[in-house]
């Protein structure tokens, strides 16, 4: 009995110290159990660097084995609030998605006070045109470019694809924007984050990705967890009206018993592959970059 009740205090404080884990730092939890229980896949990071003179100015570049150039490139920007979150603890990401024949680019941007609105956007903007710049250099080719993001990083990567002003003049044409738990349609300001990242500057309306919807924006593919309560599902199904009412394409996934994170859990070993958020996001990018050829996932 005493070693049963023994094993049962391990367990528990093993798992209490699993969730404060979770909480404290989920992506660099979930980077840790990927690789622990997915391995490499044969991704490898050729480039860790800065894009600016700021330290969150990363970009952590990724290639797949034996893959023939040039390859399509899919740049991620990390969620939190506008307020925290670093590309080094976002390795899964690479891991899900370059094997399947993509160049994975994790970017970083100004955070909290120094990342306020229109900070992030500037970065997001300059982290996409660094990309296109270095492509050639790892094998990516600058003219097939889909962004990504979860959340915040979400926000980012849809508003600069549908606010022109941002890559105007760079050259570069995004081939699609992928959107994972987006806030798009959130003023007026209700939460501090967006208070704090928006409000402080009094920034306004304009900084809605449904106020900037239009004709001709790059393809869109919308994924939400329908028991989302941080960011409400209802802000892709605003957009997603909005950009089919503009005659732009746009494809929604709304996800069952998924939270704010699940999307994004659903990319990580040995989630990845039973909730079929990454064989979404590869078909769509696959399309929209124009290759053919089929998505064979490996799974772990």
């Amino acid at each position: 009995m005493k070693i049963l009740l023994g094993l049962l205090v391990v367990l528990l404080l093993a798992g209490g110290a699993f969730l404060w884990a979770v909480r404290s730092n989920g992506p660099a939890v979930l980077d840790g159990i990927d690789r622990v229980t997915g391995g490499s896949r044969g991704v490898t990071l050729v480039s860790s660097g800065l894009y600016g003179a700021h330290p969150a100015q990363k970009l952590r570049i990724y290639t797949p084995a034996g893959a023939d150039a040039p390859l399509p490139i899919l740049i991620f920007v990390h969620g939190g609030s506008w307020s925290w979150g670093d590309p080094d603890d976002y390795n899964f990401i690479a891991r899900a998605l370059a094997p399947e024949g993509f160049v994975v680019v994790l970017a970083g941007y100004r955070l909290a006070e120094d990342g306020r609105y229109p900070a992030m956007l500037e970065d997001t903007a300059a982290a996409i045109r660094e990309t296109a710049r270095l492509a050639s250099q790892y094998g990516g080719d600058p003219t097939r470019i889909v962004v990504a993001g979860h959340s915040a990083g979400a926000y980012n990567v849809v508003q600069v694809a549908l606010e022109e002003k941002w890559l105007a003049g760079s050259g570069v044409q995004l081939s699609g924007a992928v959107g994972l738990a987006g806030p798009y349609d959130f003023y007026p300001y209700d939460k501090p984050s967006s208070r704090e990242a928006f409000g402080s500057v009094g920034a306004g309306s304009e900084t809605q990705p449904v106020n900037h919807v239009r004709a001709g924006a790059p393809p869109m593919l919308l994924i939400h967890g329908e028991d989302d309560t941080l960011v409400r599902p209802r802000n892709t199904r605003a957009l997603a009206a909005a950009l089919e009412q503009a005659g732009s394409a746009v494809e929604t996934r709304f996800l069952a018993g998924f939270d704010h994170n699940a999307p994004l859990i659903s990319l990580a070993s040995p989630w990845r592959g039973s909730r079929d958020v990454d064989e979404a996001i590869l078909a769509f990018a696959l399309r929209v970059t124009d290759l053919s050829v089929s998505v064979q996932a490996e799974r772990p």
